[in-house]
């Protein structure tokens, strides 16, 4: 039988940050504490409350970034983003995992139970998780290791460094987590094990090690390493790509399985269960109100010969969708609905993109965890498992780390990373020394072809998966939203709209001079990218409060 992840809220009130009541206060209408944390059903207890917060991987989660493109235009990126008043991801409740990690921390020791570390390992890997979004979104932040009362004066300290509270508190709470949680096979049903910690240690170090990299901050190495380590780990535990030989369905498939126990590449994830614990996933979908960028399908490389449109020897026309999707790389067509996609099972197909409605902004229709079954499309019932953490990003995780390390890779390791990803869509394998593209995007500085494609990899199989926005950041990239097919969608021709039952349902449809679909009429031509959208701003009233000093550029 299924296992359900278990989210129960502790039965406690959790009050937190504001810089005077941070962290601060005993929940003490909730529970006694004296009588608390005796036992290992206490602390089973109390660690349901943050499985909640697990990454559950959605696929339509890259709308602030260059692969998308949402009806209502992303403020952040178009520049238009303000400097909140309050809240903005500091207010008090923003914090109140961090605090009650510190609490449970303090406590959890005397309890009478020989797994008690066990307990530990799983906060404590919740808390480098809170705390590492926390510095993704505001770069210094203040570190409090303990749970404070009224009068500490902790509660009006300074911002630490970013980089003493990475090195402090996330890294070392991933090797704690890392060491004191069971293997898999001896974890509870839906709880936290080792190679989730590991995972989730191949994530937050690459992320950590390549923003030191390109901002040449000290430490970097240590983190890529640490990245290798982890997933290498993963990577002789037994994992493996999900396929079953089926190149032409085996993508798409794997986001649409009602039961991942025994998918090889589900490292962690979250199952669901038919009236019992369902989602929404399928029926948004279908009615998402956005769509894939004309220069994340432009990135699309093809299958013949393992090369971009620049390059290839393969026939390349996007004046038709049928046309442009023509040889491709298979997971084309298993993330975008093109002609002959069937929309909801058994025989209702997509013909034309309906651009103009909620189904997609730019044609591009992402279809990626996108169920045709009747049954899934139900509002809410939808009981299809969802990732946490799938080998395939670890693979690439590797990849990339180990190249920012040395600058190459061997065919050795790229047969057992990028290549065994390439594998399941029967794709030409990623060469030592591929041929520059000379199409390539803009990332404001020279990327060796190799790195390139490493990163293409990336973007190809994590669309949707919520890593891109991350990814620019890391890699110091903004200069990727400025590109004009960012906002652009699919060509759409004279000739094209002819075929549409109703041609003058499109006359509200703009197009540029190439006749692209113009997303956003207000930026008919570009974004522009500034800087200061590395980090947020902390709001005003937070700001004041603890007299911190803004973020760059948000004053």
């Amino acid at each position: 039988m299924k296992y359900l992840i278990q989210s129960i809220l502790v039965a406690v009130t959790l009050l937190t940050v504001s810089c005077n009541d941070y962290l601060d206060r005993f929940p003490k209408d909730s529970f006694s504490e004296p009588t608390f944390f005796k036992t290992e059903n206490d602390l089973i207890y109390y660690a349901n409350q943050f499985y909640g917060s697990l990454p559950v991987q959605r696929m339509d989660n890259d709308n602030n970034s260059d692969n998308m493109v949402p009806q209502n235009i992303n403020t952040f990126l178009a520049g238009t983003y303000t400097v909140p008043g309050s809240g903005g991801g500091w207010a008090s409740g923003d914090w109140a995992n961090i605090r009650s990690c510190n609490y449970f921390l303090e406590h959890y020791s005397r309890a009478e139970t020989s797994f008690k570390e066990r307990y530990a390992g799983e906060v404590r890997f919740f808390r480098a998780l809170f705390y590492w979004y926390k510095v993704v979104n505001f770069g210094d932040v203040p570190l409090l290791l303990k749970a404070l009362d009224d009068n500490s004066e902790e509660l009006y300290g300074p911002r630490e460094k970013r980089e003493k509270v990475m090195d402090e508190v996330v890294l070392e709470d991933l090797k704690f987590a890392v060491a004191n949680l069971p293997e898999k096979n001896q974890a509870a049903a839906g709880r936290l094990h080792k190679d989730a910690a590991r995972a989730l240690m191949s994530r937050i170090c690459l992320w950590e090690g390549t923003y030191r990299k390109y901002r040449n901050i000290e430490g970097a190495d240590t983190y890529l390493d640490a990245c290798v380590k982890a997933s290498e780990e993963l990577m002789d535990a037994g994992y493996d790509i999900y396929s079953t030989g089926n190149t032409d369905e085996d993508y798409r498939n794997l986001f649409i399985q009602k039961d991942l126990r025994s998918n090889p590449e589900a490292i962690f994830y979250r199952a669901y269960i038919t009236d019992k614990n369902t989602h929404n996933y399928t029926r948004q979908a279908s009615e998402n109100n956005t769509g894939m960028s004309k220069d994340f399908v432009d990135s699309y490389l093809f299958l013949d010969d393992g090369k971009p449109i620049g390059l290839t020897s393969h026939p390349y026309d996007d004046s038709t969708p049928a046309k442009e999707c023509e040889g491709r790389d298979p997971r084309y067509t298993q993330t975008i609905a093109t002609p002959g996609f069937i929309m909801t099972l058994p025989d209702l197909a997509v013909n034309l993109p309906a651009i103009g409605t909620s189904r997609t902004s730019t044609g591009y229709w992402n279809i990626k965890g996108r169920s045709s079954d009747l049954a899934q499309f139900n509002a809410d019932k939808s009981d299809l498992d969802l990732f946490i953490f799938r080998y395939a990003e670890v693979l690439l995780n590797y990849a990339e780390a180990k190249y920012e390390l040395t600058g190459s890779l061997t065919i050795a390791e790229l047969d057992k990373s990028i290549n065994l990803i390439r594998d399941r869509v029967g794709m030409p394998h990623l060469t030592t020394n591929p041929d520059a593209d000379p199409n390539a995007v803009n990332y404001g500085y020279t990327v060796a072809p190799l790195l390139y494609e490493i990163r293409r990899e990336r973007r190809i199989e994590l669309v949707g998966e919520g890593f891109r926005f991350n990814d620019i950041i890391r890699w110091k990239a903004g200069k990727l939203i400025e590109g004009v097919k960012t906002i652009r969608g699919m060509k759409l021709t004279d000739e094209l709209r002819s075929q549409y039952a109703d041609p003058s349902s499109l006359n509200n449809i703009a197009v540029d001079d190439d006749y692209y679909i113009i997303v956003y009429p207000s930026i008919a031509t570009t974004r522009k990218w500034n800087d200061k959208s590395y980090l947020y701003p902390l709001p005003t009233d937070e700001k004041d409060r603890c007299h911190y000093e803004q973020n760059p550029g948000w004053n």
